[in-house]
C-alpha cells in the first residue's frame, strides 16, 4: 500500500477526518458552508492521493486532478477550478493565484490537534517525508520567525508540529484577503477581496 493511499484511509489525509477540518478552517474563514457542494469538494479534493508514492514529492504533487476532475463532472468547471488551485504549488504551476479552498486547507492543518495529527502521520510514514520538506523549503522562505525557524529545525515531531502551525496560521491570515473567483465565460478568475479581520484562532 502506498503511502499516498494510506494518507486518505488512515493518515493526514483521512477521508473521515480532514474534511471536517477543512469544513472548521472554511466557517473560521468565510462563515459556514451552506453550500452542499464545498462539502463534495471537502471530502474530494485530496482523493487524488490515493495510489501516490510520495506526498510532497514529483508523485504526490499531482494529487489535485483527480479530485478536481470528478468535481468538475458534477458540478462543473468552477469547482474543478475552485479544487485544482487548492495547492499552492499546483497555482503557480498553472499560473493562477490560490482558491478559497487552500485557505481553508491549510488552516485545516494549522487548527489540527497535535495529538490527533501526529499519531496518524507518523502511522504512514508521513511525518519523515513531511519533516524533511519542511526543512528544505524553509531555506528559501523569509517569512518564517527565529521561534518558527528552530521548531522546524528540531528533530521532536511535536516541536516541529509547533513551529509549522505557527507559521502556517500567519501565511493564512496574510492571504486571507485575496480569493480568486471562476469567471465561466473567460475560464479564468478573477480576484476578490474581503474586508475580514486578522484570524483570532488563539
Amino acid at each position: 500500500m502506498t503511502v499516498g493511499t494510506k494518507s486518505v484511509l488512515y493518515g493526514a489525509h483521512c477521508f473521515l477526518l480532514h474534511p471536517l477540518l477543512v469544513a472548521w478552517g472554511w466557517t473560521r474563514l468565510y462563515g459556514f458552508p451552506w453550500d452542499p457542494r464545498l462539502w463534495f469538494a471537502f471530502a474530494l479534493h485530496d482523493v487524488g492521493y490515493l495510489g501516490r508514492t510520495d506526498m510532497d514529492g514529483p508523485d504526490g504533487e499531482q494529487h489535485v486532478v483527480l479530485g478536481a476532475r470528478i468535481m468538475g463532472v458534477l458540478f462543473g468547471p468552477e469547482w474543478e477550478d475552485e479544487c485544482l488551485r487548492h495547492s499552492r504549488y499546483w497555482s503557480r504551476r498553472i499560473g493562477r493565484p490560490i482558491s478559497r479552498l487552500c485557505l481553508a486547507d491549510k488552516l485545516a492543518f494549522a487548527l489540527a490537534p497535535a495529538w490527533l495529527y501526529l499519531p496518524m502521520a507518523r502511522t504512514t510514514g508521513e511525518l519523515a517525508e513531511y519533516m524533511a520538506r519542511s526543512r528544505e523549503r524553509q531555506a528559501g522562505d523569509n517569512g518564517f520567525t527565529e521561534q518558527e525557524l528552530r521548531s522546524i529545525r528540531s528533530a521532536a515531531p511535536r516541536e516541529w508540529l509547533r513551529g509549522l502551525q505557527s507559521y502556517t496560521l500567519r501565511w493564512v491570515d496574510r492571504n486571507r484577503d485575496q480569493w480568486v473567483a471562476f469567471q465561466p465565460e473567460s475560464g479564468v478568475g478573477h480576484v476578490r477581496g474581503n474586508e475580514n479581520q486578522a484570524l483570532r484562532l488563539r
